[in-house]
């Protein structure tokens, strides 16, 4: 591997950066500046970014610098930058969820997650695309266009996340928050071949993070490492009094991602290994991965969840019933867009018929249908009878192992245009990832190498409740094992 001094600044960790700052080898500024020439030479080209704060960004950074020649100590994420996805608020910054329906609107303050961010160093470069609402696996349902993966531009990076891990990807970005309703921070992890974490519900405060599916969003950290992202972990989890499900327990330690698996009991999820779909390359690469944990040595045996393949039909039951409910609040009279005249039913039928995009529009349809009167038995409460199997398919599989692995998305990277016809087709792209949401277990995804045509591989690693310890062990030995972060796409070098 070599040491991380010896690497551009952008294909550093977000750890190496932070310590190159502290030990005054190189300012904060003059790491803020090669990431923001990084997105001015390279963002055209991949839409990661919708909105790029240099100014905000190179003022924290000159902050940084400050405190350190001050005498100061150095904080957890002292001059690193990060980028942030725009379902996210960021103090003075539009949040636009990618939708033309918040147009005009400007973050009053920061979500808890920036807000802990900020106080431990973290210097915000922008804002990043993302599925509107965050509804798809693609970034193509964004109201501004869609992004590109930096390992071949005419494919998906993969979402809803797909702007912030594109942009770690191509190193215009050591660090980026997502959220994960389904998979959203894992999927397109593993399409950009960078590491993503999904805590388990409640270990962070969603207040200030646009809501999808209250009882299913999460936020969580995309990063060039499985330490960088157990580090960023570390300062955004906790209890916060403006989110009444955040949990009042300790984070692990950034330290939890280089402890042995020695000895550890990993579970190979036969339903996804084995499970229709899934690539040769991506079954490939993560039979080398599981090669990889037994010469560690764990010890690696097969594992089952019965109801998993029930995932994807329940989650989009349950997502799109929240979805309707949350999305009912833009209606073009409090703040954002809005379009037309006459009464107030016209104002509202316009206002949403321009604001939003046809999958926002389709969840809002699916879900206000799952809960009308007559239906909701049938099948929002049946969803809810379904998702509490699921969440006991787990508790049995972890009274037998520590953690649970195998792909993280079927496929490799799909091309642009591929799957935007076809919903379901889109939909199963996240067949593996949903689970872990419905359940309200951490989950994270790691690159495990290629397949045939270059295109990262990612392997899933699920753990038991607030075990996100686990699952940061699991995938940082396969991380180690593969070499996989420091790899930049080499159009990106």
């Amino acid at each position: 591997m070599g040491d991380p001094r010896d690497l551009p600044l952008h294909a550093r960790p977000a750890a190496a950066l932070r310590a190159a700052i502290a030990a005054a080898e190189v300012t904060a500024e003059a790491v803020t500046r090669h990431f923001l020439d990084r997105i001015r030479r390279f963002d055209g080209s991949l839409h990661s970014f919708l909105r790029v704060d240099e100014e905000g960004a190179l003022r924290a950074a000159r902050g940084c610098d400050a405190r350190r020649a001050a005498g100061n100590l150095p904080r957890a994420l002292e001059g690193v930058p990060v980028a942030v996805k725009d379902n996210l608020n960021v103090a003075g910054l539009p949040t636009t969820c990618a939708s033309r329906i918040l147009e005009g609107f400007v973050a009053p303050r920061d979500a808890t997650a920036v807000a802990r961010l900020r106080a431990a160093g973290a210097v915000f470069l922008g804002k990043t695309n993302l599925d509107e609402f965050a509804m798809g696996s693609s970034t193509e349902n964004s109201a501004f266009g869609p992004t590109r993966n930096p390992w071949d531009p005419a494919r998906v990076p993969g979402g809803s996340s797909g702007g912030s891990a594109a942009a770690v990807a191509a190193g215009l970005a050591p660090l980026a928050l997502g959220s994960d309703t389904g998979g959203s921070i894992r999927q397109p992890a593993a399409l950009c071949g960078v590491a993503g974490l999904k805590p388990t519900y409640g270990r962070v405060s969603r207040s200030g993070l646009v809501a999808f599916g209250s009882s299913l969003d999460q936020v969580g950290p995309l990063a060039r490492t499985v330490g960088d992202a157990a580090a960023a972990l570390a300062v955004i989890a906790g209890r916060d009094p403006l989110d009444a499900t955040s949990l009042a327990v300790e984070p692990p330690a950034p330290e939890a991602a280089a402890v042995s698996v020695q000895g550890m009991r990993v579970g190979v999820v036969r339903e996804h290994l084995e499970g229709p779909g899934v690539e040769p390359g991506v079954r490939a690469a993560v039979e080398r991965a599981l090669e990889a944990l037994r010469a560690a040595g764990a010890e690696v045996r097969e594992a089952s969840l019965p109801h998993a393949g029930d995932g994807i039909a329940v989650y989009y039951l349950v997502a799109t019933s929240e979805a309707s409910s949350n999305l009912a609040r833009y209606d073009g009279v409090r703040y954002g867009l809005r379009a037309g005249g006459g009464d107030l039913a016209a104002l509202y039928e316009e206002t949403r018929d321009r604001g939003f995009g046809a999958e926002v529009k389709r969840r809002i349809l699916l879900g206000t249908f799952a809960l009308s009167a007559g239906y909701a038995d049938a099948y929002y409460q049946r969803a809810l009878r379904v998702r509490r199997l699921i969440a006991d398919d787990f508790e049995r599989a972890f009274r037998q192992v520590d953690a649970l692995v195998g792909p993280t998305s079927p496929t490799t990277a799909f091309p642009l245009g591929a799957k935007t016809s076809d919903p379901l087709a889109m939909y199963l792209c996240d067949v593996f990832s949903v689970p872990a949401n419905l359940a309200g277990i951490p989950a994270a995804s790691v690159s495990c190498g290629t397949d045939a045509a270059g295109l990262p591989v990612g392997f899933q690693v699920q753990a038991p409740v607030l075990r996100e310890d686990a699952a940061l062990r699991v995938a940082a030995c396969v991380e180690a094992a593969t070499g996989a972060w420091h790899r930049l796409p080499e159009a990106f070098a």
